[in-house]
């Protein structure tokens, strides 16, 4: 028997609700062993209308102690989340009550505490869902912002799934096909089925490198853009990152090297995540061999190399400074890179590119403005929906091998193209679970009556 999992659905500690969720083929069994109607006690109560909440008194079969008065909502399988029969019980958020309740259902017979994801995991195995559904779940958990919760919604709501599963039937069907072609040599079959695979799996490849050639925009969306803080010791980095989170993130003082390590801080700006990184000020060529100095150095190795990963650069120079501007921060201006000139309410010369001030708020806003307007053109809007994980794009990176492979194999042997277009079927439905390679008899004898 498949156990019964239960487990709270809402963060622990205290609050106004608390959700616990029972999922299982004895999920109605312990609600009936618990719930008795609110006006009468003494009576075991009935098991509520699907989707429709009924108050419930709770107690705890073994004892008889009231746990709670609760709403009491049930879904029956196949629908529910899960795909099983599902019970939430919505109790007052109290530790004691929350405690009570999972010790009573833990006592019920074949119920256990779920583990980690198991309810997503059910869904998955039920066809509720794909993989990219049920990672998008956890993407909407975790979203910090308007973007990111978007992002989550869209792919949650199947935009992936869509775009996979219709180059999934293409394959099925040009594979169908070519399998048909091999191993039905003797059937009256249409003529020159290689020929007519070929361009269909010729645009397919072409749709999928275009699919990858995204520069890693939902990747980037779901796990931050990666901005570092880059300048000369006594720049006005820490103090510029302190600004703009609006608090003390980082230690400012008028002695250089302070800044040894990089240090992160997550803001909002404009609905995208954005992870600003204050770096170790740059002086290579000024370090001496004293323990100082090699733990200073370590940290201009992490500067650059923090620079040279990240999706942004915040080139800051000492206004103050001017002409002069550092050679080594200099060096490193390219077209991820925003120019700052802090200090620019003290600059004596005049300040070309952004003028800011960490001390007294000059050119923040306009700051801001440039760091959103260049993570939009990062990021872009587009309309068809984009990779959002590592896995995804190294299984789209198989599919166009072999699809490349197929290609090839064309001017060879159909049994070479049939087994590469198979690969690459294989890769995927490695993205959203579903690897059926026995639908292909369905189309085979579908489209070609082969035997009638």
């Amino acid at each position: 028997m498949v156990d019964t999992i239960y487990a709270p659905a809402t963060a622990p500690g205290r609050s106004g609700v608390a959700v616990v969720r029972v999922s299982g083929p004895q999920a109605k069994d312990s609600l009936s062993a618990l719930a008795v109607f609110a006006h009468d006690p003494t009576t075991k109560a009935t098991t509520p209308k699907p989707r429709h909440a009924a108050l419930r008194t709770l107690k705890n079969p073994a004892t008889g102690v009231t746990i709670d008065h609760a709403l009491v909502l049930y879904f029956a399988g196949p629908s529910s989340f899960t795909g099983e029969d599902v019970v939430e019980y919505h109790l007052h958020g109290g530790p004691a009550v929350m405690r009570m309740m999972l010790a009573a259902l833990s006592a019920q017979p074949n119920h256990r505490m779920a583990e980690p994801g198991e309810f997503t995991r059910r869904g998955f195995e039920n066809g509720k869902m794909d993989l990219t559904g049920a990672e998008a779940i956890a993407d909407l958990i975790n979203a910090e912002t308007e973007m990111q919760q978007a992002q989550a919604l869209s792919q949650m709501a199947g935009s992936l799934a869509s775009l996979y599963e219709g180059w999934a039937h293409q394959l099925s069907r040009s594979l169908a096909h070519l399998e048909a072609d091999i191993d039905f040599p003797d059937e009256d079959l249409p003529g020159g089925v290689a020929d007519q695979v070929y361009p269909v799996l010729e645009s397919l490849k072409y749709d999928i490198d275009q699919h990858l050639n995204d520069k890693r925009r939902g990747e980037i969306l779901r796990d931050g853009v990666q901005i570092a803080i880059i300048g000369a010791p006594n720049a006005g980095k820490s103090s510029l990152i302190n600004a703009l989170a609006q608090r003390d993130v980082a230690i400012v003082s008028e002695h250089a090297g302070t800044t040894r390590d990089v240090i992160e801080v997550h803001l909002n700006l404009g609905g995208y995540p954005i992870i600003l990184a204050d770096t170790a000020g740059l002086r290579p060529d000024q370090l001496g061999d004293d323990p100082h100095g090699k733990i200073e150095g370590e940290g201009i190795r992490r500067a650059l190399e923090r620079a040279q990963r990240a999706d942004l650069k915040l080139l800051v120079f000492d206004a103050t400074a001017l002409p002069a501007m550092d050679p080594h921060t200099k060096a490193l201006i390219d077209a991820q890179s925003i120019v700052v000139m802090n200090k620019s309410d003290r600059a004596v010369h005049r300040v070309d590119g952004l003028a800011v001030s960490a001390l007294t708020g000059l050119g923040l806003e306009t700051l801001l403005a440039e760091i959103v307007t260049q993570v939009e053109f990062l990021i872009g809007r587009r309309e068809a929906p984009s990779l959002t994980r590592q896995r995804h794009r190294l299984a789209l990176q198989d599919c166009s091998a072999s699809l490349g492979r197929a290609l090839l194999a064309e001017h060879f042997a159909p049994e070479l193209m049939a087994e590469d277009v198979r690969l690459s079927m294989r890769a995927l439905g490695r993205i959203t679970g579903r690897v059926d390679v026995e639908d292909l008899l369905d189309i085979i004898f579908c489209d070609f009556c082969i035997g009638k």
